[in-house]
């Protein structure tokens, strides 16, 4: 039976609309001196599509984007899913605890198979406590504290690349 994200207990941030996407901004390497540059557009199909090219240029390799601050929290929270359609590439998902530009972002790697719709699902003991893209000390994910999600290309995987995203919530 295919899984889908409208079987999620509670629904957290849909891509339908092209409303949807105007919350979101890009935060690429660019922020150190790199040339990576990405953003997340909506596509007339009904989903967004994280997007752009990773450049390894000027100490770079990164790319991101992330959602204006807000409620996203749930409590009791088991894991988080994400539909997407791949491109073969590896990809994270991001969450903050917190409402500021910079600080501690718990992350969760997934490789969707290029070119196929799928559920991904990332259990919360996956997302690992970063600082500027290293690991850090710091207590685990707290689901009913999650204020921004994000999505991140990274680990030196230079190029175009564009991943498809129906939807993000929580299980």
């Amino acid at each position: 039976m295919r899984r889908s994200v409208e079987s999620a207990q509670a629904r957290v941030i849909r891509f339908d609309a092209a409303a949807a996407v105007a919350d979101w901004s890009a935060v690429d390497d660019r922020v150190m001196g790199g040339v990576s540059a990405s953003r997340l557009r909506h596509d007339a199909e009904g989903h967004a599509v994280f997007e752009g090219t990773v450049s390894l240029a000027n100490n770079g390799g990164f790319a991101s984007v992330r959602s204006r601050p807000g409620d996203l929290g749930v409590p009791g929270a088991l894991a988080w899913l994400i539909e997407v359609r791949g491109d073969g590439k590896r990809y994270k998902l991001n969450l903050r605890t917190d409402d500021a530009f910079d600080g501690i972002t718990y992350q969760a790697a997934f490789a969707p198979p290029a070119g196929a719709w799928t559920v991904v699902r990332l259990p919360l003991g996956d997302f690992g406590p970063t600082f500027r893209g290293q690991r850090v000390a710091a207590p685990p994910l707290d689901p009913a504290r999650v204020r921004q999600a994000g999505l991140m290309i990274a680990d030196r995987q230079a190029g175009p690349f564009a991943l498809a995203v129906r939807a993000i919530c929580v299980e």
